[in-house]
């Protein structure tokens, strides 16, 4: 068992079970959740500590991680906790936010003597659930080595990308080439249907060679079911695309793919399919 003291803010999707891995590896755990019923569900589940606020929860924590919901979210409950963390106590935010609300929170963290790195991941629910997450960390190398091992307690691999903010960036990276791939695909699957092919037979077989993605694999037999109710939901990918657009207009990179891409995906919400996963951009093309 950790002496690690650890407090888990936000049990959405990916916090929940995220903070479920800590609990079971005998971590000490103590989490806060907005709506209170899932806090207290997950206390019940894990045998955790339930806090009634973010300050409650971070209170004597040696590593306070958060998993959020947008920018302001991350001021928010960041606000909180930094009221009551002790120096030398680290702040991870696993939410995916801006690179600039990132090392704002660092300058913050580093004038209360508070560690910080931004820690946005990839591997959607099922990777959190399973243990399988990618986590991309920006700040302090050293501060990352300090708690890589209770990082990768819910991920298959975590990397230090560079100074606070690179987390984010990188991630940026990772959802500009999950909406290339995901519009590729569902353009094929059109194609193929109106060709009067068996696509699951063609998926079979491209697969194998250089098509193969992990979007081909996981999605690409829901896609020719029909099926969308689960996964990724298009509103967060719209949330995580319109960061991207931003940081490449600051950086004065050029985003035409994505930049359609997130168009496409304001057509799914239009037709209602807001919740639905990412790959429903497929029901646009009809």
């Amino acid at each position: 068992m950790s002496d690690k003291r650890v407090s888990f803010l936000g049990l959405g999707v990916m916090g929940y079970p995220m903070a479920g891995h800590l609990a079971t590896k005998g971590y000490a755990v103590t989490v806060y959740n907005r709506t209170a019923t899932k806090a207290q569900k997950w206390g019940q589940a894990f045998k955790g500590t339930v806090a009634n606020t973010p300050a409650d929860a971070a209170r004597d924590a040696d590593i306070v991680m958060m998993c959020v919901g947008d920018d302001n979210d991350v001021r928010h409950v960041a606000e909180q906790a930094l009221t009551v963390m002790k120096p030398g106590s680290v702040l991870i935010d696993h939410t995916t936010a801006s690179a600039s609300v990132a090392r704002e929170l660092a300058k913050t963290c580093r004038e209360k003597q508070v560690d910080f790195l931004d820690a946005p991941v990839s591997g959607g629910q099922a990777g959190a659930e399973n243990g399988q997450l990618t986590v991309m960390v920006g700040g302090d190398a050293a501060v990352f080595e300090k708690v890589k091992p209770v990082i990768d307690v819910y991920a298959r691999h975590s990397q230090c990308m560079g100074e606070s903010g690179s987390g984010q960036l990188a991630k940026m990276m990772n959802q500009i080439c999950i909406a290339g791939i995901v519009q590729g695909l569902a353009e094929a699957l059109h194609f193929g249907k109106r060709a009067g092919l068996d696509c699951q037979q063609v998926v079979d077989v491209i697969s194998k060679g250089a098509a193969q993605s992990w979007q081909m694999e996981n999605r690409a037999g829901t896609m020719i079911e029909g099926k969308y109710d689960f996964g990724f939901a298009v509103d967060w990918m719209r949330k995580d695309l319109s960061i991207a657009l931003d940081e490449a207009r600051r950086n004065g990179s050029t985003l035409a793919l994505t930049a359609l891409i997130d168009q496409y995906y304001a057509d799914v919400q239009k037709s209602g399919g807001g919740r639905w996963d990412t790959s429903s951009l497929l029901t646009r093309l009809g």
